[in-house]
């Protein structure tokens, strides 16, 4: 049996185990015992703080979901901005949130940003608020307009070699060292996203979290190819800029989608777990 300090040790456990013929498993945190089921419900000690069953609430679904997942991510306003209409962002969420973010990354084999947020934000993508092992970063770059600059292309030691992917026939000079470029088939300019998760799941890249920025979290919305959405609201209200979610066009209220949400504080900001499947 696990033996766990703290909530993030335990999710880190729970993350850890093999699932396969596994329905259940019990691990202690500190002296409290709790059983976890396969997909994420638990049952535990009642003298567990609120705090403590909100980040277990929050993120047990995603360290026992089995099978593939793909989740993403965005920080936004209260009014879904997630830049200005300059494209500044930093920062709009605060350490709290931020320190969720980190917790996704370690949760999942790979993590992807699109070609607009690897060049303006030329991000790490590293676990560093948090324990945990650092994804193999993913920039999703069809038309192979992202300058080889920045931390993904610098083959930081210790660091997973960081998977180009750009569309077929695509001509860019031979990539940095740790740096792996991958050729997709495109249509219109664009990689279908579940032909990205084949992808890498074919490279045993599984479980995959798409941080950004919106244009790509919102093409992986439209093709229904994620399991879950993680909306970080800060209390801002920008009033212009650029949009989180921006989907096709609908006619009328009944063609909405209506998936199932459940919110977490987290310090001033607030968490929307949305569940698509």
């Amino acid at each position: 049996m696990s033996i766990c300090q703290s909530v993030w040790d335990l999710v880190l456990a729970v993350h850890a185990l093999d699932w396969t013929g596994r329905a259940e498993q019990v691990l202690m945190l500190g002296d409290a015992e709790i059983s976890v089921r396969r997909g994420g419900s638990w049952l535990a000690d009642p003298a567990i703080s609120s705090t403590d069953r909100d980040l277990l609430d929050a993120l047990l679904p995603l360290a026992a979901w089995p099978g593939r997942l793909a989740i993403a991510q965005l920080g936004q306003s209260l009014d879904g901005r997630i830049a200005t209409e300059s494209g500044d962002s930093w920062y709009i969420n605060g350490r709290e949130a931020r320190t969720h973010l980190h917790r996704l990354r370690a949760l999942v084999d790979a993590v992807l940003v699109g070609a607009g947020t690897a060049a303006e934000d030329r991000p790490n993508l590293t676990v560093r608020h948090v324990a945990g092992a650092d994804p193999v970063p993913v920039i999703l770059d069809p038309r192979g307009r992202v300058e080889p600059k920045g931390p993904l292309f610098e083959g930081r030691s210790g660091a997973p070699a960081t998977l180009h992917l750009v569309g077929e026939g695509v001509r860019l000079p031979r990539p940095p060292p740790g740096v792996e470029r991958v050729q997709l088939a495109c249509t219109g300019g664009e990689v279908a996203p579940q032909l990205v998760l084949e992808r890498l799941a074919e490279r045993g890249l599984k479980r995959v979290l798409v941080e950004g920025g919106g244009v790509t979290v919102s093409r992986f919305v439209a093709a229904d190819s994620l399991d879950r959405l993680h909306l970080l609201i800060a209390p801002l209200i920008i009033g212009s800029g650029r949009p989180g979610l921006k989907l096709p066009p609908i006619a009328r209220l009944s063609e909405a989608r209506r998936p199932p949400i459940r919110s977490f504080p987290l310090a001033d900001e607030l968490l929307v777990d949305v569940r698509f499947r």
